[in-house]
């Protein structure tokens, strides 16, 4: 029964992920894209303690989990332990040679942090309450919001090595990753019928990343 579990909590990670990986028109090697996968699982991990310590001094400071400013920090704390996942593993290999790759790391590490928040959820509620409108929240929402928000900043990230100004382009991905995030999370929690708002937030940001991606496979290769 707990294999059962841990693999409808995978299911949707794999899905985005293989879906995704269409993209790289000079695919990735199998060993590479397990190896961001497995640290991203870890950087959940990273992510949850983080939060744990941030919710304590918010609430310390009156900030409660339902205001705009613990919403974003927390998306923050998130974006940024999955972009350091991705950093830490690919920032000196030779594979990381293609602006695309960027975006296609990043996601990576993002469907490894992913899949362990589905894995505990999927725990918590049990096999019995698993449906398929569950899976398909967790598919629709939280996964994909994962994906592409982890994406868009893998783009900017590409931009700035290419035009030399990473430092700026970098913090630039995090504000816009952290910015579809919060506002992901923010129609759940404030909006009794926030997950539609959601999903077309959610269409709409699908349309920019998967154009992104086009305007990188126009580029070759870059310089590290």
């Amino acid at each position: 029964m707990n294999f059962l579990v841990l693999l409808l909590g995978l299911l949707p990670s794999f899905i985005w992920l293989s879906f995704f990986l269409q993209e790289d028109i000079h695919p990735e090697p199998r060993k590479m894209i397990f190896l961001v996968f497995i640290t991203g699982v870890f950087a959940a991990l990273g992510a949850y303690f983080l939060q744990l310590w941030a919710s304590g001094q918010l609430l310390i400071y009156g900030v409660f989990s339902e205001s705009l400013a613990y919403l974003s920090i927390f998306a923050g704390i998130e974006e940024l332990v999955k972009f350091l996942a991705a950093y830490l593993v690919i920032r000196r290999s030779r594979h990381f040679d293609e602006p695309i790759d960027a975006m296609i790391y990043m996601m990576t590490a993002a469907m490894g942090l992913a899949a362990v928040e589905n894995i505990a959820v999927a725990f918590e509620n049990g096999f019995a309450a698993i449906t398929v409108g569950s899976l398909m929240f967790r598919f629709l929402g939280a996964t994909l919001l994962h994906a592409l928000s982890s994406s868009a900043m893998g783009y900017y990230w590409a931009q700035g090595i290419v035009r030399k100004l990473t430092p700026i382009y970098l913090l630039w991905g995090l504000f816009m990753a952290t910015l579809l995030h919060t506002v992901f999370n923010y129609f759940i929690v404030v909006f009794e019928n926030g997950f539609i708002y959601s999903i077309g937030v959610l269409m709409l940001a699908s349309f920019f990343v998967f154009y992104d991606f086009e305007k990188l496979k126009k580029n070759d290769t870059i310089t590290l």
